[in-house]
C-alpha cells in the first residue's frame, strides 16, 4: 500500500544534511521517492507501507544523527538548547578567551608585553571548566559528527572540529592533571582548552545566523496562509449558513459582503462590485466586477454585495497554489556548498592520516635515532599540533565574519539582508526582474491631470472630492488627497452605484463621477480621443458629468519612482539586462518602461506566470535577481537566485525575498550588487589565509623538517598560527566597512 507523508526532520541544519538524509531514505526497499525541504525542515517520503514504515527508516537514519518525528514525539536525541541559546552563553566567552590566549601567547613571544594577570594553573583551571562544559554540553553535534564519521566514514566539518577539539582537550587534561607523567614522556606543558572554547565559540555562531534565514523562510508561508478566510456565507436549503472554509465544495452558492475576504475562487452569478485584487495582480486600483467575472479566494471585496458559485476549493485555489509555489521555491533553491564544507570530505580524512601516520612515523623511523621515551614525546607533540594546526577555526570564520561585517554595512546603507547565502549569489546577477507597481512606480494612486471643457479645473477637483468624500475607494482617495485641506462643498443625496461610480448633489445641481465606461453606458458623450491618449500613458479616467453632459476629466495613475530611470542606467553600466514583469496591461507597461530605459517588457502576467517566465531564464542559464513588492511577487521572488523586496511593499513580499530595501529606494540595487561582489572578494581571501596556515603548517607541525634542519613546531605555535590565522581573516574583513557603495 504505497503513502506519502511530510515529517519534520530532527537534527538538519544545512543542504548537506538534506542530502545525506535523501540518499539514505531514498536507497531502502519500498521507498519510491524521498524530498528533503531545507527551508521548512521536513521531508516528503512516498513508500510501499507493506515494505517499509517510518520507525523502519528512523533506524536506518539514526546512525547518521537524523530522525523523522512522528506525530508529537518529543526530540530526545537532540538538545533542547537553542541556537540562541547556545550562542548567548558561548560566543562571549568565545571572544573573552579569544583575548586571554593571544595575551599568553604575545607575553611567551615578546618579553616587554606583561604576563597574563592569572597565574597560569588557575587559568588553565578554568578553561578546563568552560571547555568542559563548552565542549559536552553545547558542542554535542561536534561530537555527533566525530561518531558518525567512524559509524558511516561520512565526514563534514562538524567531524573535523570534533577531533581537533577533542583531541586537544584529553591532551591538555593528561597534562593539567598528570604533570609527573607528562613530565616522565617529556611533554611540553602547553594546554589547548582555549583552542576549544573559541573554536566551538566561532562555529557555533556561524551556524546560528544560518539557521536564522530559516526561520523567516517559514514566517512567509504564515502569513500567507493568512490571508485566507476561516469561514464561509452559503446557500444551504434557501438559508444563508456560515460555515469552515474546509467544508465548502465546488458548485456552492457563497455570499460576501463589503469588507470581507473571498473564501474561495469562483464566479460571480448575481450582483455588482469593485474587488481589490492587488494581492494577485500587484495593481492598486481595484477591479469592477459583475455577473460572469471570475473572483479569487483572499482578495477583498470593496463594495456591494454579490453572490458566486465556488469553481476552486482548498489546495486548487490561486491563494493556496501561491502557498504551495512559494514554499516550494524556497525548498527547492540549492544553497551554495560552503567550500569548507566541500573540503572537509576530504580535509577530514586526510589530516587524521596525516596526524596518525606522524605519530607511527615517530615511534617507528624515530626510535631508530633518538631513545625512544623521546621519539614518544615528539610524537605525541607532533599528532596534536597537526590536530590543532588542522582545527578550523579561521576556516570557521571565513565566510561569517565578512558576511557580518557585510550585512552591517548593508544596514547602514538601507539594504537588509536575510542571510549569508543571498549576500554570497547576489553579485552572479546577470538579469534583474523588476515589478512595477510599487517598484519601480509609487504603487499608489494620484490624479496627475485635469482637464474641464465647462468649469475651471480647481471647481473640477472641488466639486469631485466632496463628493469622494465619504468614499472609500482608492481612487476616490487619490482625488480628495489632491484637493487636500481646502473646504468642501456640501453634498446630498450622495449614492453609491455599484459598479459605476458615485453620485451627489452639490449646490443644487446632480453630479456624477464615473469611469469612461459608466460614462458611456450611462449615455453621456465624452472624448475618447483624449481619454485614449492618456489610457496608453497608463492613466485610469474619472469623469465628473452633470444633466448626461461631461463637464471634466480628473486622469489619475500610479507615478514613478524619481530615481528609478538613473537606478536602471546603473545597472546597465555593470552589465546586467533590465526586465519588467507586470500584470498591468501591455500599453501601461511599456509607456513606463520606455521612460525608465528597461530593456524588455513583459506584461499581462499573473503570479504564477512570473514564476514561471523565472524558471525559463534560469532553464537558459541566467542568473535571476527578482525586485518585487506585492503579494502576486512572491512566487517569483521565491523562484528567482535572488529575491530583492522593497520595504514599502507587504509583509509576505518582504519574508518570500532574501534582500529588502529600505524606503522602496531603487538606488540601493546597484549597492547591493557592489557590495556582494566585494564581500565575496573578501571571503575568497579569508579562504585563503584560512588555508595556507594548514598548508604551511601541517608539514612542520608534523616534523618533517626535524632531519633536515632540527625544526620542530611546538604545539603551542600551532595554536599561534591558528590564532594569526583568525587575525588575518578579522583583520582582512573589516575591511569592508571602509567600502564606499
Amino acid at each position: 500500500m504505497q503513502q506519502t507523508q511530510t515529517l519534520p526532520v530532527i537534527g538538519i541544519h544545512c543542504a548537506s544534511c538534506a542530502s545525506t538524509i535523501s540518499k539514505v531514505i531514498s536507497k531502502q526497499p519500498g521507498v519510491e521517492k524521498c524530498q528533503v525541504n531545507v527551508a521548512t525542515e521536513n521531508a516528503t517520503v512516498t513508500f510501499d507501507a507493506s515494505k517499509t514504515s517510518i520507525n523502519s527508516l528512523n533506524d536506518k537514519l539514526k546512525p547518521y544523527g537524523y530522525s523523522l518525528k512522528i506525530n508529537s514525539q518529543p526530540d530526545s536525541q537532540h538538545s533542547t538548547l537553542s541556537d540562541h541559546d547556545k550562542v548567548m552563553f558561548v560566543f562571549p566567552l568565545s571572544l573573552l578567551i579569544f583575548t586571554l590566549m593571544m595575551w599568553d601567547i604575545l607575553s611567551q613571544l615578546i618579553p616587554q608585553f606583561p604576563p597574563l594577570f592569572l597565574p597560569m594553573q588557575l587559568f588553565n583551571l578554568i578553561n578546563f571548566i568552560l571547555s568542559s562544559v563548552i565542549l559536552f554540553v553545547f558542542g554535542q553535534q561536534f561530537i555527533q559528527g566525530v561518531k558518525v564519521f567512524a559509524t558511516t566514514k561520512t565526514a563534514s566539518m562538524d567531524t573535523l572540529i570534533g577531533v581537533g577539539s577533542l583531541s586537544a582537550y584529553f591532551y591538555s587534561s593528561f597534562i593539567l592533571f598528570f604533570p609527573q607523567a607528562a613530565n616522565r614522556f617529556q611533554l611540553a606543558p602547553n594546554t589547548y582548552f582555549d583552542v576549544v572554547i573559541v573554536v566551538i565559540g566561532f562555529i557555533l555562531f556561524g551556524k546560528y545566523l544560518e539557521s536564522k534565514s530559516k526561520q523567516s523562510t517559514r514566517e512567509a508561508i504564515k502569513k500567507l496562509i493568512k490571508l485566507q478566510a476561516k469561514t464561509a456565507i452559503i446557500f444551504r436549503n434557501h438559508k444563508e449558513v456560515e460555515i469552515p472554509i474546509e467544508d465548502v465544495t465546488v458548485g456552492d452558492i457563497f455570499v460576501v459582503k463589503p469588507g470581507a475576504k473571498i473564501p474561495v475562487d469562483g464566479e460571480i452569478i448575481s450582483g455588482e462590485t469593485s474587488i481589490n485584487e492587488s494581492m494577485i495582480t500587484g495593481e492598486p486600483i481595484p477591479t469592477d466586477k459583475s455577473t460572469g467575472d471570475s473572483v479569487i479566494a483572499g482578495t477583498i471585496n470593496l463594495q456591494g454585495n454579490f453572490q458566486a458559485k465556488a469553481t476552486k476549493v482548498g489546495e486548487n485555489t490561486v491563494l493556496s497554489q501561491i502557498i504551495k509555489m512559494v514554499e516550494n521555491a524556497q525548498g527547492s533553491k540549492a544553497p551554495i556548498e560552503r567550500l569548507a564544507d566541500s573540503i572537509s570530505a576530504i580535509f577530514v580524512p586526510t589530516v587524521l592520516i596525516i596526524a596518525a601516520l606522524t605519530l607511527i612515523s615517530w615511534l617507528v623511523i624515530g626510535s631508530f635515532y633518538i631513545p625512544t621515551s623521546k621519539a614518544l614525546a615528539y610524537g605525541i607533540s607532533s599528532f596534536v599540533g597537526v590536530l590543532v594546526i588542522a582545527c578550523p577555526c579561521a576556516l570557521g570564520l571565513a565566510t561569517p565574519t565578512a558576511i557580518i561585517v557585510g550585512v552591517g554595512k548593508g544596514a547602514e546603507n538601507g539594504i537588509l539582508i536575510k542571510d549569508a547565502e543571498s549576500l554570497e549569489k547576489l553579485y552572479k546577477t546577470n538579469i534583474l526582474v523588476m515589478d512595477k507597481t510599487g517598484t519601480i512606480t509609487l504603487g499608489k494612486p494620484e490624479v496627475t491631470d485635469v482637464y474641464s471643457e465647462e468649469i475651471g479645473k480647481s471647481e473640477i477637483i472641488k466639486i469631485a472630492a466632496s463628493i469622494e468624500y465619504a468614499s472609500e475607494h482608492p481612487l476616490a482617495q487619490a482625488i480628495v488627497s489632491h484637493h487636500g485641506n481646502h473646504p468642501l462643498k456640501k453634498v446630498t443625496h450622495f449614492r453609491n452605484l455599484e459598479g459605476k461610480g458615485v453620485e451627489g448633489v452639490v449646490d443644487g445641481s446632480k453630479y456624477l463621477l464615473s469611469s469612461a465606461k459608466a460614462a458611456q453606458e450611462s449615455s453621456i458623450s465624452i472624448d475618447e480621443n483624449l481619454i485614449n491618449t492618456k489610457t496608453k500613458e497608463g492613466k485610469t479616467a474619472v469623469i465628473l458629468s452633470s444633466h448626461h453632459k461631461a463637464l471634466g476629466y480628473i486622469f489619475i495613475s500610479d507615478q514613478i519612482k524619481s530615481e528609478a530611470k538613473d537606478a536602471i542606467e546603473k545597472l546597465h553600466q555593470m552589465k546586467i539586462k533590465v526586465i519588467m514583469l507586470t500584470g498591468d496591461n501591455a500599453n501601461t507597461a511599456k509607456f513606463i518602461g520606455n521612460l525608465v530605459g528597461v530593456d524588455e517588457v513583459i506584461a499581462g502576467v499573473l503570479p504564477h506566470e512570473k514564476a514561471n517566465i523565472i524558471k525559463k531564464l534560469q532553464n537558459e542559464g541566467k542568473f535571476i535577481s527578482m525586485v518585487g513588492d506585492g503579494i502576486n511577487d512572491a512566487p517569483a521572488l521565491a523562484t528567482a537566485n535572488v529575491g530583492i523586496a522593497m520595504s514599502t511593499g507587504t509583509d509576505i513580499a518582504l519574508e518570500s525575498a532574501n534582500i529588502t530595501l529600505l524606503q522602496g529606494d531603487l538606488s540601493k540595487l546597484a549597492k547591493a550588487i557592489k557590495l556582494s561582489k566585494t564581500t565575496m572578494a573578501v571571503i575568497k581571501q579569508n579562504l585563503f589565509w584560512a588555508f595556507i596556515y594548514n598548508i604551511l603548517g601541517i608539514p612542520l607541525a608534523a616534523g618533517i623538517f626535524y632531519p633536515l634542519a632540527g625544526i620542530l613546531l611546538n604545539p603551542v605555535f600551532a595554536g599561534l598560527a591558528m590564532a594569526f590565522s583568525s587575525v588575518s581573516v578579522v583583520s582582512n574583513s573589516l575591511k569592508l566597512k571602509t567600502i564606499k557603495l
